[in-house]
């Protein structure tokens, strides 16, 4: 066996690794699993008794909705991807590890998405229906959230690690991040809504696509970059 395969075998050890312990973690600590799915349920149940019951209203609003509580609700569980490690000092062990440290940071971002991203996708179609949207939007809205909600963890995360080693996050890390989030929120939303309305979604499909991709490419490089400076400074 080379040294390469070796290397390549330790990696995936050490991806596999990561991934097991965050998911422990986080089952010991349900509330970061309940309280964004019980975040986007509550946000989008207010909409019908805050605006109207009407269902024609709600079919029109319903994708733009459902999008919204979803970023907001992914929004709400970030700040707790790198802080725990922070905390324990585990964080500085998989900066100086031997591994790839885009590696590590891509298997915290998916258990992330696993327990925040999946479960919203999940219950979307769930609320979609007392949103009243039309029956041909919920493959569509399924398939972008499938799509758009691991993009929203994969540029969260740079968010998180460059505001990791501060005491209050919340309103900085929104700041940080809600920007880059608005061509996925356009983009989700108004595939949903052309979908309803019997138009073409390829387009947009292919651009979230292609947004995902990207940040699946960059943004683990980007936040291993940011944790450095992150402890360093």
């Amino acid at each position: 066996m080379t040294d390469s395969s070796v290397g390549q075998i330790s990696t995936w050890r050490a991806f596999t690794g990561t991934l097991k312990r965050d998911l422990l973690l986080v089952f010991r600590r349900r509330s970061d699993i309940v309280n964004p799915l019980l975040f986007f349920s509550i946000a989008v149940t207010l909409f019908p008794l805050g605006i109207s019951p009407e269902p024609e209203f709600l079919s029109n609003i319903a994708a733009g909705v459902l999008w919204v509580c979803a970023l907001l609700a992914t929004l709400l569980s970030l700040d707790s991807l790198f802080q725990q490690d922070m905390a324990d000092g585990s964080l500085e062990q998989l900066v100086i590890s031997p591994h790839p440290l885009f590696i590590l940071v891509l298997s915290k971002v998916l258990v992330h998405w696993l327990v925040t991203g999946l479960p919203l996708t999940l219950l979307a179609p769930l609320l979609a229906v007392m949103m009243f949207l039309p029956d041909e939007g919920f493959g569509t809205l399924f398939i972008t959230l499938l799509l758009g909600t691991p993009t929203l963890s994969l540029i969260g995360a740079i968010g998180a690690a460059l505001t990791v080693g501060l005491r209050k996050t919340g309103v900085l890390l929104t700041l940080l991040i809600l920007p880059l989030y608005i061509p996925i929120l356009i983009f989700g939303t108004g595939a949903v809504m052309a979908t309803s309305n019997g138009m073409a979604v390829g387009g947009h499909l292919a651009i979230l696509g292609a947004m995902f991709l990207i940040a699946l490419v960059m943004a683990p490089l980007a936040a291993g970059a940011a944790l450095k400076i992150s402890l360093n400074g």
